[in-house]
C-alpha cells in the first residue's frame, strides 16, 4: 500500500513538472527554462525536482526517451510485415492516435521552442524502420530519395495537424497520409 501511494505521488509530481514544462515551452526555448521557474510553476520544491532529474535537459531527455519507447513499440507492432510498408494505413492510424494522446507535448517538442534533436531523431527512426521493413526488396537510390521526402513531409503534416485549431481525427489523418504515400492527393506528380 505504501509503495502504491509513493508511486502515485511520483506520477503526480512528474505530471505537474511535465505540464509546467509544456507551458513554458510554449513561450521559450528549453535553454531559457530554469529549474527554479519550472518548480515554481509546478508548485513543487526545487529539491523535489532534483529527486527526479539532474536538470531541465535531463528531464527533456527522459521524456523524449519515454516517447520513443512507446513510438518504437508502435513501429514494432506495425512494421513487422512487408504489407504495412506497402499499405501503411494501420501504422499511420496508430501513430496519429499516439500523437493525439500526447498532443500538447508533441506540439511543443516539434514547435519553434522545441528540440530540433527530437525532430531529427524522429525522422531518423522512421527512415531506418522503413528501410528495415523493406529490407527484402532492393531499394533504388530514387526510392531512398522518395522515402526521405515522405518522412520529411509526414513531419510537416504532423506539425500542421498538431497546431491546427480544429484538427482532424487520427483516422482521417491516416487516410490523408496514406493517400500522400501513394501519390493520390497530388495527381500528375505520383
Amino acid at each position: 500500500m505504501e509503495a502504491e501511494k509513493m508511486d502515485r505521488r511520483v506520477r503526480r509530481t512528474r505530471n505537474l513538472l511535465l505540464q509546467g514544462l509544456i507551458r513554458l515551452m510554449n513561450e521559450k526555448d528549453i535553454k531559457d527554462i530554469s529549474v527554479r521557474e519550472l518548480s515554481d510553476l509546478a508548485d513543487i520544491n526545487r529539491g523535489t525536482f532534483y529527486l527526479h532529474y539532474t536538470d531541465i535537459y535531463d528531464m527533456v531527455g527522459k521524456i523524449e526517451d519515454e516517447l520513443f519507447v512507446e513510438f518504437n513499440n508502435i513501429l514494432d507492432r506495425n512494421l513487422s510485415t512487408r504489407a504495412q510498408a506497402i499499405a501503411p494505413q494501420a501504422t499511420l492510424f496508430d501513430i496519429f492516435t499516439f500523437l493525439e494522446r500526447h498532443r500538447e507535448l508533441a506540439r511543443v517538442m516539434i514547435g519553434p521552442h522545441g528540440d530540433l534533436a527530437f525532430v531529427n531523431r524522429l525522422k531518423t527512426l522512421v527512415e531506418e524502420r522503413m528501410r528495415q521493413s523493406l529490407e527484402q526488396a532492393k531499394i533504388s537510390q530514387e526510392q531512398e530519395y522518395r522515402y526521405a521526402f515522405i518522412v520529411s513531409g509526414y513531419v510537416g503534416v504532423i506539425e500542421l495537424w498538431l497546431n491546427h485549431p480544429n484538427p482532424r481525427s487520427p483516422r482521417e489523418m491516416a487516410d490523408i497520409c496514406s493517400s500522400l504515400f501513394h501519390g493520390d492527393l497530388l495527381p500528375g506528380l505520383g
